[in-house]
């Protein structure tokens, strides 16, 4: 077993010790965390809890004994990489549209990890477990953008303790662009809604007005299109301080300005493209996904400590939204 350990921050209060764990280490998973504490594998203050609806408190001290790394049984195949950056202990992707991260229900091939498996062979940390090797932040499957991997063990307990500390306390950079509906109505902005599954939708998420988990996200408009009296549409960039699943897309459209292309959130903003001009009307309805980019990502190098940052310049489809909008 390995053991990693975590102080919890006090905006985490409360939250459920099995919750808690999982998001502690990236991709564990609910389910899996649950079963962790049942074992007696996590212990609070030094002592093994083995309740997992216990509530933890701010400054407790958490170690998680994770199992050895298991082997994967997934098989590598030729699925072409843009690599940004890579040594032996992390690998930094450009991820494109359509391809998802990791092997799950409806997508057992064809996945980024399958794509790594065959780049970085036996390499790849096991600590994410078989379907996750090396994954320690995810991208939804049609968001393009920036991706580290850790490619050691260390590193990824290193990278996973950054990224759940958001960059609060560290270099942690995630920086988003998103091409929006209308423009908010303040030019830089912090949305701080709780979020969790949909009633309704288990595939959607929803802001909770109570319960939920915490998320923050800061935005800024970085450019509006359209008349200057009602402008269309704008190039939104945010900043993640948490990472909770469509964090921002979900954010976004609770403040009335949801991501442009996104089916799953801005369904009822689809009759706006017929308003457009052209060629912006047409560039607008054959966008076939979200118009979301994971531009920025930085952070601490796991083993030399030094600060690495990255940027991405926004990919075809989306340069030629923006490109059709300032036109108009």
């Amino acid at each position: 077993m390995q053991r990693v350990e975590f102080v919890v921050a006090d905006e985490a209060a409360g939250t459920r010790l099995d919750a808690w764990v999982a998001g502690a280490v990236p991709d564990l998973g609910r389910n899996h965390a649950k079963r962790l504490v049942l074992a007696g594998h996590v212990a609070v203050g030094g002592r093994t809890i083995v309740e997992a609806k216990r509530p933890v408190k701010p400054g407790e001290v958490i170690a998680i004994d994770l199992p050895p790394a298991a082997p994967t049984a997934i098989a590598g195949e030729a699925i072409a990489l843009s690599v940004v950056y890579e040594d032996d202990a992390v690998i930094v992707i450009d991820k494109p549209a359509g391809l998802v991260v990791h092997p799950a229900g409806g997508h057992h091939t064809g996945t980024l990890v399958n794509a790594l498996i065959a780049h970085c062979g036996a390499s790849l940390s096991g600590i994410g477990g078989v379907a996750r090797p090396g994954i320690v932040h995810r991208l939804d499957k049609d968001t393009t953008g920036l991706m580290v991997v850790a490619k050691t063990d260390r590193a990824h307990r290193n990278l996973a303790a950054q990224f759940a500390d958001h960059g609060r306390s560290g270099p942690l950079e995630r920086g988003y662009k998103a091409i929006v509906w209308g423009v908010p109505d303040r030019p830089i902005g912090t949305i701080a809604a709780a979020l969790g599954r949909s009633t309704r939708n288990r595939e959607k998420i929803e802001v909770k007005r109570t319960g939920g988990r915490e998320a923050i996200t800061h935005y800024r408009v970085a450019e509006r299109y359209g008349a200057k009296a009602k402008p269309v549409a704008a190039l939104v960039e945010c900043r993640l301080e948490t990472g909770r699943t469509h964090q921002i897309r979900v954010h976004l459209a609770s403040i009335g300005h949801p991501v442009i292309g996104d089916p799953a959130y801005a369904s009822g903003f689809a009759t706006k493209t017929t308003l457009l001009a052209e060629p912006a009307r047409t560039v607008a309805a054959n966008l076939p996904r979200q118009a979301l980019h994971a531009w920025l990502l930085g952070f601490e190098h796991p083993e030399t400590g030094e600060e690495m940052r990255f940027e991405s310049p926004l990919p075809a489809d989306m340069a030629a939204l923006v490109s059709a909008l300032k036109a108009l």
